[in-house]
């Protein structure tokens, strides 16, 4: 026996399941096809496992109850996101995990994680149980209460065989789509930094109000907080790659409210692809703000990519409505000023030094960040 995937829907929508994110697995076909054209449980096709999650985290601070859609190959994706961003900091998510290679059949790539599936949750303190189409209803139950309760991750593996699949659907995305003009730049010279991070960080941060802030981890968000505190900052303590990936599901989520991100070039170009995932959804209320400093600063100063890569023009190229690039305080001021004031989403690049302040660590604790952070987003 199986289930339709719109009586999968109807059921996550009965739990307050209220946001989804993920990438699509054969196994529940007829479940993604429902939540595609969905009118009242969004769903957001993700570039990557790890970048759901991410999603996830950003939708739960903006007062939604998520979920994350993916294959079990994507747990290995996920592991970093799972245990430095949804665990530590007690994210509560529904994962919904098909089991590729169940019971040894499947094609040989999915053998191996098949088998170890079950094992990886428990080693990562992950609360699982096997769903089955019988029992769907109360397992839907269990998840949702136990991520409430604990504020924590949850997962449910779905066999082969649980919800339908083959139903043949169109999808938006298979449709043409079209934009207005923007083009890429044309080539120009390289740019040439003229001030600090934490200059330029302080020149970011003057025209904020009560806007949440997503800080990529490293150095950014120590010399941000040495600025200043405030509760509507979010400090990421690791997840390197994942800060746009929070701000995009708390800009989705929240779409008549700001958000904005403070990145790093490395961070970036970690999650290259959730350019592409802003240019798709076009989210009017996002700032992405990028400090540049050419440079892996938390290990030593390796140089990145950004030194042959002109992020900005990726941007532009992605579908951003406005991407700029600036190296003066006041340039940075006047750009946030103009991305806060007017449609977005818009890409701000702030070509920094090398030059790194003497900042100290965040001095909360990962739930004391939540919480405050979480707090301030839904007063506002």
């Amino acid at each position: 026996m199986s289930v339709s995937g719109a009586r999968f829907a109807d059921l996550l929508e009965r739990h307050r399941i209220d946001f989804s994110a993920g990438v699509p697995c054969s196994l529940i076909e007829d479940l993604i096809a429902t939540l595609e054209t969905h009118p009242r449980l969004p769903y957001v096709a993700a570039v990557r496992e790890d970048v759901a999650v991410g999603l996830a985290a950003g939708a739960w601070f903006a007062g939604r109850r998520p979920a994350v859609l993916m294959q079990n190959s994507g747990l290995g994706t996920s592991l970093n996101a799972l245990a430095s961003l949804s665990l530590m900091y007690g994210l509560p998510v529904l994962l919904l995990v098909t089991w590729r290679g169940y019971q040894g059949k499947d094609a040989p790539e999915h053998i191996l994680m098949g088998e170890i599936s079950p094992n990886l949750l428990t080693l990562c303190g992950v609360a699982h149980r096997v769903l089955s189409a019988a029992s769907l209803e109360a397992d839907l139950a269990w998840a949702v209460a136990e991520m409430e309760q604990r504020l924590q991750p949850v997962a449910l593996l779905v066999p082969p065989g649980v919800v339908e699949m083959g139903r043949a659907h169109a999808r938006a995305a298979d449709q043409p789509a079209t934009r207005e003009g923007g083009g890429v730049p044309s080539r120009s010279v390289a740019l040439e930094p003229r001030i600090s991070r934490l200059a330029a960080l302080g020149a970011a941060l003057k025209p904020l109000g009560r806007e949440p802030l997503v800080h990529a981890n490293g150095y950014i968000c120590r010399e941000s907080f040495s600025l200043g505190d405030r509760p509507q900052n979010f400090y990421m303590i690791g997840s390197m790659g994942l800060a746009s990936a929070i701000g995009l599901g708390l800009a989705l989520a929240r779409p008549h409210h700001r958000a904005v991100v403070f990145d790093g070039d490395g961070n970036l170009l970690m999650n290259l692809g959730i350019l592409a995932q802003v240019g798709a959804r076009r989210p009017a209320n996002l700032v992405h703000c990028v400090f540049d400093n050419g440079v892996y600063g938390s290990t030593g100063n390796q140089a990145s990519l950004s030194h042959q890569v002109r992020l900005d023009r990726l941007a532009v190229a992605a579908g951003y409505r406005t991407a700029v690039a600036v190296v003066a305080a006041g340039e940075v001021e006047a750009a946030m000023q103009a991305a806060l004031a007017s449609e977005g989403p818009h890409f701000i690049l702030v070509k920094v030094t090398r030059e790194e302040a003497e900042a100290p660590r965040i001095p909360f604790t990962p739930a004391a960040i939540r919480d405050r952070f979480r707090a301030s987003v839904l007063a506002g």
